[in-house]
């Protein structure tokens, strides 16, 4: 989408400041407020409209995996059967992000956005005909199916919410519009977490009554994308990229961090889509069989996350093939810890440049320090994994100690990996940037589809089969070991993070060095590129491209 109309200029470039370093401050403080530049000024229309659509969306789709994994946890599906739903989901991912360029240069944005509400529709729809009498692999299949549609949905409601941005920039830098930008993207997640925790708390109220509710979200952003926008907004002007030029490697740098990419985003999916919830849900196993006798009639006999199997007069395991020996949470808390995971996320990732790169003067970054806060990620799953592994805490059943760890764990992650994520977002627009968007991006985020497909499958059967079996005093099978279970998935997250900044490496680009702040360089600039800075127009490279990397940092 390189070259559009219908929005204004798409010729104007994120790091377009990089190329006018020598502008006069006065003029740059000129361009960056113009006259009118608000909600109600016109070239902010399609902005607006566009991001309310793609918000109530993004609730959508972030409910519509909790309504999937917890309504199958109930029905007694492993982790890796569940994997297995959520696979044509991710590949969907990776072909829709190839042609969603191509169709809205071709089409428009308009068209792509209304498509890909429709098809959330059709995916919620299908749902509804999810049985209780059909048999474990007819359920996979059918479930899969309804997944892939909300896949393909996913990626080409994302388009919109993605290029608008760049639609309605004119040229030159625009302070406002830019911390639009990072609202958008803050939001974005944000939401996206708000779902996670609606689809958990209204699945207490009934399985319809949840699907029912974000079909009724998808149907009032609809008349938004269908009346709002004008349906050239979008195409290009010249001819775009193929599907066949998409696969001409060329750009060493670009592919370096695709590749690192991959194994990025599959160190989270390792062990947070599936495993997590799985273990939250999981009772103590030390609570279950023929020691513990029940009544019925009283809710209250079992452990949480066990109930009372009327036939056998004991505690069982809710889902033998979710495992035991978890905290037993119940759907709502699971569904705030998953919720609340992803709204830090979303935050820290919008103001990653202020809180953290701006300070340490690693703005803009480049391939150093990438690899620094890469190799930081690999601490959060690692000290996880020694920690479920050999602490007492876990072994012992230590409830509140427990979720005390797993809390520490998942935010320090998630203000790492965010920090990480951020970063990535702004050196593919960096290292593309000669590139059309097509041929870059797609290629780009196709590898992020395919590291969480990774990460999805291989977290299924790390977190079935790494833990064995568990049997209980009485002889009664508990289910696998969901302790062993999530940490072998947390181990796998850990050589994932390790992989992923070592590739990174490989990079050409370290001649600006790395620093950690005023007192400490830890890798020091090439003397061609202290030349060049000396000989710019006087402004520091963070006063000439500090908007411009706020923004694509958050993107």
């Amino acid at each position: 989408l390189g070259n559009t109309s219908g929005g204004g200029s798409a010729s104007t470039s994120l790091n377009v400041d990089q190329n006018n370093s020598s502008t006069k401050p006065e003029l740059l403080e000129e361009e960056e407020e113009p006259k009118g530049w608000g909600f109600s000024d016109p070239r902010l229309r399609p902005f607006v409209i566009i991001s309310i659509t793609y918000l109530l969306f993004t609730v959508t789709d972030g409910a519509i995996r909790m309504i999937v994994l917890l309504h199958a946890y109930n029905k007694s599906f492993s982790a890796l059967q569940v994997a297995f739903m959520f696979t044509l989901y991710e590949l969907a991912g990776v072909f829709t992000n190839l042609a969603a360029g191509m169709m809205g240069a071709r089409w428009g944005i308009r068209f792509t956005l209304i498509v890909g509400l429709c098809l959330q529709i059709f995916s919620y729809g299908l749902l509804f005909g999810w049985k209780d009498d059909w048999s474990q692999r007819t359920a996979i299949i059918y479930v899969t199916i309804a997944q892939m549609f909300a896949g393909i949905a996913k990626d080409l409601t994302k388009l919109g919410g993605k290029t608008v941005t760049k639609l309605v920039t004119p040229e030159g830098k625009h302070t406002r519009l830019f911390q639009l930008v990072s609202l958008l993207t803050g939001w974005k997640n944000s939401l996206k977490g708000v779902g996670y925790f609606l689809g958990s708390a209204l699945l207490e109220v009934s399985y319809e009554a949840a699907l029912g509710f974000m079909i009724g979200l998808i149907v009032i952003a609809m008349p938004f994308a269908i009346f709002g926008l004008d349906k050239n907004l979008g195409t290009a002007k010249k001819k775009n990229s193929s599907l066949k030029e998409i696969f001409v490697l060329d750009n060493f740098n670009l592919n370096v961090l695709s590749l690192a990419r991959l194994f990025l985003f599959a160190s989270r999916d390792f062990w947070f889509e599936v495993p997590l919830p799985f273990y939250l849900r999981s009772p103590n196993c030390l609570a279950l069989g023929p020691f513990f006798p029940c009544s019925p009639q009283d809710v209250d006999t079992c452990t949480s996350g066990a109930v009372c199997d009327p036939t056998l007069d004991y505690c069982t395991n809710v889902n033998e093939g979710g495992g035991c020996g978890g905290t037993g949470l119940g759907k709502v808390v699971v569904g705030a810890f998953l919720g609340g995971y992803i709204i830090l996320y979303g935050q820290v990732q919008s103001w990653t440049p202020q809180l953290v790169t701006n300070p340490l003067q690693q703005t803009p970054p480049n391939k150093m320090t990438e690899v620094f806060w890469g190799m930081i990620n690999c601490f959060p799953t690692l000290v996880g994994a020694i920690v479920i592994y050999t602490s007492s805490t876990f072994v012992d059943y230590d409830m509140g100690g427990m979720i005390t760890w797993l809390v520490v764990i998942i935010v320090t992650f998630a203000i790492i990996f965010a920090i990480n994520s951020s970063i990535h977002s702004f050196l593919v627009v960096k290292y593309a940037k000669s590139d059309t968007v097509a041929k870059s991006v797609g290629f780009y985020y196709m590898s992020n589809a395919v590291g969480r497909l990774v990460g999805t499958l291989g977290s299924g059967f790390l977190y079935t089969y790494a833990g064995g079996q568990v049997e209980t005093l009485g002889g009664y099978a508990a289910g696998n070991d969901a302790r062993l279970g999530l940490a072998a998935c947390f181990v796998a997250g850990t050589i994932s993070s390790l992989l992923a900044a070592v590739i990174t490496i490989w990079i050409k680009d370290e001649d600006a060095g790395l620093k950690c702040g005023n007192c400490c360089t830890l890798v020091e600039p090439k003397a061609a590129d202290a030349i060049e800075g000396e000989e710019g127009a006087g402004a520091s490279p963070q006063e000439t491209t500090g908007n411009t990397e706020r923004s694509a940092l958050s993107a």
